[in-house]
């Protein structure tokens, strides 16, 4: 497990959940049943592998969320290794909450358990395919790692030219640090085996896309309606994924 916990959801604020919730049932997520934490609207989207969490509520997003036990004693282990939290919920009347940033602002949020049902049963992927990476624009990716080696020491894949990117395992969730200009924002980005099903999709519930959008050879790019980013790929961009072996 990472110096984060278990990776939990993606996630995103969602001012019409509804909406977004439609846009992701009819690409092929499932919905999750979820507990009765949040006072909010919440709902939770999978597809088997990638969750995404549609919170209608103002807070730093995206996030990426996880989950660790004991998270007080953690929270102080932390601060102890130079770690600043910009929310920092702990009681024993409270939903036990921190929040961090990495180096280029994006926010991470800890949990100190699940806030919906596993959905195992709910192991196909969508219509945009295998899920493999959440993307980060990262202004100098190696600054940006000196964080998530951190915290997630398990380096996946390393790529220098003609943009470096640098892959982690990130407590169970796949997150690439990218230098590419194409690339504005947290993106979740897909393997997909059938382009012709998924523009068929589009088309048929007129989803905004983007043909060829420019990030690392992405066939079409197509925004929710909360505004995240999915991006299609034929392949992988960086290939097969390996574990760098420590020394």
């Amino acid at each position: 497990m990472s110096n984060l916990g278990r990776y939990l959801e993606f996630s995103v604020r969602a001012p019409d959940i509804l909406e977004s919730l439609g846009f992701y049932k009819s690409l092929g997520f499932a919905e999750l049943e979820i507990g009765d934490i949040y006072s909010h609207k919440y709902a939770v989207v999978s597809d088997g592998t990638l969750c995404i969490g549609l919170h209608d509520r103002d807070f730093d997003a995206p996030a990426i969320s996880y989950v660790h036990q004991d998270l007080a004693r953690h929270a102080r282990s932390m601060t102890d290794h130079g770690f600043e939290f910009s929310l920092m919920q702990l009681g024993e009347d409270a939903f036990n909450e921190l929040g961090l940033t990495d180096r280029d602002g994006h926010y991470i949020r800890m949990l100190e358990a699940r806030t919906f049902m596993s959905g195992d049963e709910f192991a196909n992927d969508s219509v945009c395919g295998s899920w493999f990476e959440l993307s980060l624009p990262a202004r100098d990716a190696v600054n940006s790692a000196l964080f998530w080696a951190t915290v997630a020491p398990v380096v996946l894949r390393v790529r220098e030219e003609p943009t470096t990117h640098m892959r982690f395992d990130a407590g169970g969730f796949p997150l690439g640090l990218s230098e590419s200009i194409a690339l504005t924002g947290p993106a979740l980005c897909f393997r997909c085996a059938d382009r012709s099903a998924l523009f068929e999709n589009i088309e048929k519930n007129a989803h905004k896309h983007r043909k060829f959008p420019g990030y690392e050879g992405a066939f079409v790019a197509i925004t929710a309606p909360e505004g995240t980013t999915l991006f299609a790929f034929d392949e992988d961009f960086l290939g097969e994924s390996y574990e760098v072996a420590e020394s």
